[in-house]
């Protein structure tokens, strides 16, 4: 058998019902839809504006349009990884300066976030906003220390 020879089983597949091609077919002139009225015309539904008298759904929710929700003040930050840090030699101090000199970081002016992505080997001081545990862990088994700086 080749996957040219399947076809699908007698009587599971059946043919759309072409509508709107005179009344011999069985769906010609109002094509099953009926007469007049809204549900009868094309492009029926689909605005979410119009709801028969109930006040409209955008009118509903509070006034935060377009930002989707997202908190006004929250942080973002400057993510740099283990592997990123790994290509700096032993006893450096790396801060967020160093980093912005290197053009490490994405938006020099957000704090920076180190995670734990990678290995490092040599010791480093890590001087920054914030550090994920595994991260921290990491950079102390190599025998470096972290410092946080507000």
């Amino acid at each position: 058998m080749k996957l040219n020879d399947l076809i699908p089983n007698e009587g599971s597949r059946k043919s759309r019902k072409r509508v709107g091609r005179g009344i011999s077919a069985g769906k010609g002139k109002t094509a099953g839809k009926g007469t007049k009225g809204q549900n009868s015309r094309s492009g029926v539904g689909g605005n979410l504006y119009r709801q028969g008298g109930n006040l409209p759904f955008f009118r509903r929710l509070p006034f935060m349009r377009g930002e989707g929700f997202t908190p006004p003040n929250r942080v973002e930050y400057n993510e740099i990884n283990l592997s990123q840090l790994a290509k700096f030699e032993a006893n450096t101090e790396i801060t967020p300066e160093l980093l912005v000199e290197h053009n490490m970081l994405h938006k020099n002016a957000n704090p920076v976030v180190v995670l734990g992505r990678g290995e490092i080997s040599v010791p480093l001081t890590v001087k920054v906003q914030r550090v994920s545990k595994s991260a921290q862990e990491k950079i102390e088994a190599a025998g470096g220390k972290v410092e946080l700086i507000a």
